[in-house]
């Protein structure tokens, strides 16, 4: 029998805590322990999963094999570097880092390294999203639509890096072809960064991206849409349905019938489905789905859209202090 992964969660809030509980149940890992700030944080954390916890991001060092980096996002390089100059495999939070600068500083060093570098793109490993990609051939219209209430947690970054993301990425790995035109808007609301906004991402095969992510709408929806010719296919990322709608020629009509489908996905839990990959990645030294590249292409979009954004809301005086974002 193999012996087990070593593993440790760097960064146990809200998000990392999950991270910690599912690797603790994973036969093939031993979870070694966790890092916080915090630590009381990090002593509950550590007593829900049954591990110790660490001091620091450097204490872990020599004793594990592959760490979850769940730390603020200005914080990824600082964290990730150790870790990967030591050799140390890492699934990193998504977006991949705060600037392109960092984020390709992080692939570098793992490719120096020759460690698996996974980004917590999550959305990816939604059964909902992977059942669509295997069901889309040539994209012509995309329509995503992320909303939901607002809720206190993230609001020290904007809804581009936030939840937009999430979408940009499902749409690059979607459409094989380059970005030629980014047009955006959105406004603060609620906090002192961007609460909603709307992108609009041209690619050079023609396809067309209508992107809207909102944290402070009253209700709760989670949509993509996918128009190609003679087939429209809709995603409901909540109820884990997809309809499917396509024209059925009449003999004598002018017009074709349009039929209509309904396809209920098999649900999967998506962060154990990512953190299982993650791992078989690393035990098999097989590339994961995202890797930091792909991290990258989703971050540099992302910053379009943000700069966009700030730019538009400088000028009509929209934000006092634009750089916050």
């Amino acid at each position: 029998m193999a012996a087990k992964l070593r593993v440790a969660v760097v960064g146990v809030g809200y998000l990392g805590r999950f991270h910690a509980l599912i690797y603790s149940r994973m036969p093939e890992v031993e979870l070694v322990g966790v890092v916080d700030i915090d630590p009381a944080t990090a002593a509950k954390v550590a007593a829900e999963a049954g591990c110790q916890t660490f001091v620091s991001t450097e204490s872990l060092l020599g004793r594990v094999d592959a760490v979850s980096v769940v730390v603020p996002t200005s914080l990824h390089l600082q964290e990730a570097q150790p870790l990967l100059q030591a050799g140390v495999h890492i699934l990193l939070e998504k977006p991949i880092a705060a600037t392109l600068e960092d984020g390709e500083m992080i692939v570098r060093l793992a490719d120096e390294a020759g460690v698996i570098l996974q980004i917590g793109h999550l959305e990816r490993f939604n059964a909902g999203v992977m059942a669509l990609a295997e069901r889309i051939s040539r994209p012509r219209f995309i329509e995503a639509h992320r909303i939901s209430g607002f809720v206190a947690r993230a609001t020290d970054v904007d809804v581009v890096s936030d939840l937009m993301i999430h979408d940009i990425d499902i749409i690059l790995s979607l459409v094989k072809s380059d970005i030629v035109g980014i047009s955006a808007i959105g406004t603060p609301v609620l906090t002192s960064h961007v609460d909603i906004a709307n992108a609009r991402l041209e690619f050079a095969n023609g396809t067309v991206a209508n992107v809207i992510a909102s944290r402070v709408s009253e209700k709760t929806m989670r949509r993509f849409r996918v128009f190609e010719e003679n087939r429209y296919q809709s995603l409901d990322f909540i109820e884990q349905q997809i309809e499917t709608a396509y024209p059925k020629a009449r003999p004598g009509e002018q017009w074709p019938e349009v039929v209509k489908d309904r396809v209920k996905v098999e649900p999967v839990k998506p962060l154990d489905a990512e953190l299982a990959a993650f791992i078989a990645s690393v035990r098999n030294r097989t590339p994961p789905l995202v890797d930091g590249r792909v991290g990258q292409a989703a971050l540099a979009v992302a910053l379009k859209v943000k700069s966009q954004i700030l730019s538009r809301l400088e000028r009509s005086g929209g934000m006092a202090n634009p750089s916050a974002g």
